[in-house]
């Protein structure tokens, strides 16, 4: 399995058509994968949130590129009318272009790839990750809309893990329902008392720890950090 040495850096990103997205690459040394974030919802690379939950996947031996889906103007333009951040295919496409890009000529090219949607970003990694099976490996979602994605669900293969509130009960049943729609391996887990924003004392700690669990054992890696068992805490539903 390959192992990238260690990177820090800003990159501007191919996502076709002329556009070309920010984003920022962190990889600890020996890293062997790479999680691309894709933000939703009026949010950023910056999003102190997914930073957090970023900062604990690299921890665990992986890799992380934190994504702007939209240009700059755009996502001022969006601040006030509300419209690009629900625009799957929109998104999906631009996500999809980058992770070809990645493939074709990234710094990280020979690492196998995941995806964290957070919000409305999940619906976008989910759809770039039907046109890409075989090269995404796993897919997390963090109260993320799934139904957003429509009929790209059931082209998903790679596993997937639905995180959501057990505060938050729309978007709840929205991940209930895209479950047994999706193609591949998947799981709801429900956390306890957290709301959409995961913003509770320990909520997102438990996000994290989540995904870093998911992710270390879906991907292809080999000398990450791997999965502690715990006997309490989040709720897991499977089809």
């Amino acid at each position: 399995m390959s192992r990238v040495e260690g990177l820090e850096t800003g990159l501007l990103l191919d996502a076709g058509n002329g556009v070309l997205l920010e984003g920022d690459l962190t990889v600890p040394p020996g890293a062997v994968a790479l999680v691309v974030f894709a933000h939703g919802s009026g949010s950023s690379r910056r999003s102190a949130r997914n930073r957090l939950v970023a900062e604990a996947l690299r921890g665990r031996g992986l890799g992380t590129l934190l994504l702007d889906l939209l240009r700059s103007a755009e996502g001022e333009e969006d601040a006030i009318w509300l419209h690009l951040r629900f625009d799957t295919p929109l998104l999906g496409n631009r996500l999809s272009e980058v992770l070809g890009w990645l493939r074709r000529a990234g710094p990280c090219r020979e690492l196998p790839l995941g995806l964290f949607g957070a919000n409305t970003g999940a619906s976008a990694a989910l759809l770039a990750a039907a046109r890409h099976p075989g090269e995404v490996f796993a897919v997390v979602s963090r109260g993320g809309r799934p139904d957003l994605a429509k009929n790209s669900l059931d082209a998903v293969r790679a596993p997937t893990l639905l995180i959501v509130g057990g505060e938050d009960p729309t978007v709840r049943l929205l991940n209930e329902a895209a479950l047994g729609r999706l193609g591949g391996p998947r799981r709801l887990v429900v956390v306890p008392g957290a709301t959409h924003l995961f913003e509770e004392p320990g909520a997102l700690d438990e996000v994290a720890r989540l995904a870093g669990d998911w992710f270390v054992e879906q991907l292809p890696v080999q000398g990450a950090v791997r999965p502690v068992v715990r006997a309490e805490g989040a709720r897991g539903i499977s089809p």
